[in-house]
């Protein structure tokens, strides 16, 4: 039986069949994305959507969709879906049998004792989409025509009716080459077997997009349809259709289909759908190897990066490709920061998880000593930049702990902005930021031992005492029993957010393990959710439990109580190293119920985000890196249980002399 299946009833029903959603994407950028049911309903959907290099960086859809319609003797069945103001034409839906997505996803069309197959594979190392039509049952010969809908234009626009002059079609063998404009590159349609196309230019006006006009953006737009294909079919017979970026062999497309249908995961379970998912956000740009924050709107972000980085890739032993990414990231460092997204350097985080992920590198491969003389100058950089001070007010203070911020910026991760203001003020010391640096700095410091390194130790030694009294001093009160969420000038703030999180789950903590374990209970009691954890206390007064509407709703409630699933690794990895083998059930049980999410949104992957009310609605991006990654890592940390149980790091004060001598 196949794992990820859809069938009639829930198909056939738009109400709900347009909220399930595919993606497919491949090592250059390219993706493919649509609903179960076809029906585009996001500006972002497209067969075929590709980056252009010569316009800019980001994706543009060509093929918005191919629209195809069966023709008998005497009847005519048109499969596809469109939604046009209150009504959808044509309703291909009503002959939806079943939607399957093993290797690739494959629809069932069944009408008066007709059977089509149609299966899409999207080429793993090319910009080029195959689709394979197979007639399984017919008591006659059949057309088929096909009518590809093209949008030409970047991924968060919308294409309005616009001058085409130099549009072409060109005749190829067993296809045609058409240029809709000359700044973008042609599309190559092709099929394996002989066929005619018959130009027939026109607009489809008024399409729209459900999800858009949820979101609160502008929703309608019109497409062009140069013409429609038209091929003959029998029963038994199969026609490839190619749409590429450049003239391929239409002898060889059934080969070809094959050979990348093959090049795929097969998704038999959860943890096949998370392998899988996880290569979705790795993507070649300009020569580097880079990390998709989430599809289908976020490029690559640096703190979303370092933080999916361990669990994308060396949860499957990609060692290799952890480095190369790396390797790209460190050539944007200035001044001991990062860009979090394109040339913006705001984010205090991402250097201190640059290190995290290091961290994580150098214990999966044995090799402290290799990973220190490879990257101690980068580590050097941050560490001296924060201590000293950097850009964003970024500095420590007197006491060891960093200070970072100001009024117009947000610069942790609850980074929502509306009208200038940052909707989660946080200007000061936030928790998890001096626990990624009490965590950095120890880190350094063993890898620094490893490696023989004294003059870091020697610059470096004193500072872990000196943090971890002024850590708990700060941010703990043992009276609340749990830590505060930032500290400013006026004194610390309680809100009930999981940031506290970070000081338990990092391998180098600055609490005693009394105040770990009060930590978890109090994010188990205030925060804990079956899809992740929420980003405030429903206690509090600022809560807010469904994530949805326009710009302005969703960023109000994107850390005022939204679910986010990446959190549940570090709650994991804490609960794991605090209570042993006492969390190991707890912790199994929920990876185990994170199973239904690779359902619940995208086929095969996990949402970006939940609203913090039950039944907790998906939302945000259809797929996001770090999401993916957390849930690859709390199995490995489930399985590196089973051999041997986590150690919580012991600090030691290392003698610069007795590492001299």
């Amino acid at each position: 039986m196949s794992y990820l299946k859809l069938t009639e009833p829930f198909l056939r029903d738009l109400t709900h069949s347009k909220e399930k959603e595919i993606l497919l994407v491949n090592e250059l950028g390219a993706y493919c994305s649509t609903t179960v049911c076809t029906c585009n309903t996001r500006k972002y959907h497209g067969l075929l959507a590709v980056p252009q290099p010569k316009l800019d960086d980001q994706w543009h859809v060509l093929l918005a969709s191919l629209d195809e319609s069966v023709l008998t003797a005497d009847s005519g069945f048109s499969l596809a879906v469109h939604e046009y103001p209150g009504v959808h034409f044509p309703e291909g839906q009503q002959y939806l049998q079943a939607m399957i997505y093993e290797t690739t996803p494959r629809w069932v069309y069944e009408m008066d004792g007709l059977r089509l197959e149609k299966e899409l594979v999207l080429s793993k190392k090319e910009n080029r989409l195959l689709i394979r039509y197979y007639l399984a049952e017919a008591k006659r010969t059949v057309k088929l025509q096909l009518r590809p809908f093209l949008a030409y234009r970047n991924a968060h626009t919308l294409r309005q009716v616009a001058p085409h002059n130099d549009a072409v079609a060109k005749a190829l063998n067993n296809g045609i080459e058409f240029t809709m404009f000359p700044q973008y590159e042609p599309l190559f349609f092709q099929h394996s077997k002989k066929g005619t196309f018959v130009t027939t230019p026109d607009w489809y006006h008024n399409l729209e997009y459900q999800k858009e006009k949820e979101r609160g953006y502008e929703y309608t737009e019109s497409l062009f349809v140069p013409g429609f294909f038209e091929f003959s079919l029998k029963k038994g017979e199969e026609l490839i259709f190619n749409i590429g970026l450049r003239e391929t062999n239409p002898r060889i497309l059934k080969r070809d289909f094959q050979k990348e249908k093959n090049a795929w995961h097969t998704l038999t379970n959860f943890e096949d759908c998370l392998i899988n998912a996880s290569e979705q956000f790795i993507m070649r740009q300009n020569e580097r190897t880079v990390v998709v924050a989430g599809w289908p709107w976020f490029g690559p972000w640096g703190r979303d990066t370092f933080i999916a980085l361990p669990g994308l890739t060396l949860t499957t032993n990609k060692t290799g490709l952890f480095k190369g990414i790396i390797d790209s990231a460190v050539r944007d460092l200035k001044r001991g920061l990062f860009p979090n997204v394109q040339t913006s350097y705001n984010s205090v985080d991402a250097p201190l998880w640059f290190i995290w992920a290091l961290q994580q590198y150098a214990y999966h491969t044995n090799n402290l000593a290799g990973v220190w003389q490879e990257y101690s100058s980068y580590v050097r950089s941050i560490l001296e930049n924060y201590r000293d001070g950097t850009d964003f007010n970024i500095k420590a203070r007197d006491n060891g702990l960093i200070w970072a911020g100001d009024s117009n910026y947000a610069v942790t991760w609850m980074d929502a902005i509306i009208d200038g203001y940052p909707v989660t003020p946080r200007l000061g010391m936030p928790v998890e930021v001096n626990a990624l640096w009490f965590n950095a700095i120890c880190f350094s410091l063993e890898a620094s031992e490893a490696a023989n390194d004294t003059d870091f130790i020697k610059n470096w030694d004193m500072y872990p005492d000196k943090i971890e009294s002024a850590f708990i001093d700060t941010f703990w009160n043992e009276g609340k029993g749990y830590l505060a969420d930032y500290a400013d000038d006026s004194g610390a703030h309680w809100e009930i957010r999981p940031n506290q999180i970070f000081a338990v789950s990092l391998p180098y903590s600055p609490l005693r393990a009394d105040m770990e374990e009060a930590v978890i209970q109090m994010i188990e009691k205030e925060l804990l959710t079956p899809r992740g954890l929420r980003t405030l206390s429903p206690s509090d007064p600022a809560y807010i439990g469904s994530y949805g509407g326009d710009q302005p709703a969703r960023d109000k409630a994107y850390h005022q109580g939204t679910v986010w699933p990446w959190l549940l690794g570090h709650y994991a990895e804490a609960c794991l190293k605090v209570r042993g083998k006492s969390a190991a059930k707890q912790i199994e049980k929920l990876y185990k119920g994170l199973e239904p999410t690779v359902v619940e949104c995208a086929l095969g992957t996990i949402p970006e985000v939940y609203s913090g009310d039950a039944p907790h609605k998906p939302g945000g991006a259809i797929a996001q890196a770090w999401s993916v990654a957390e849930a690859l890592r709390t199995k490995q940390l489930l399985n590196l249980y089973k051999t041997s149980k986590p150690q919580r790091k012991q600090r030691k004060t290392t003698k610069v002399k007795e590492l001299q001598d």
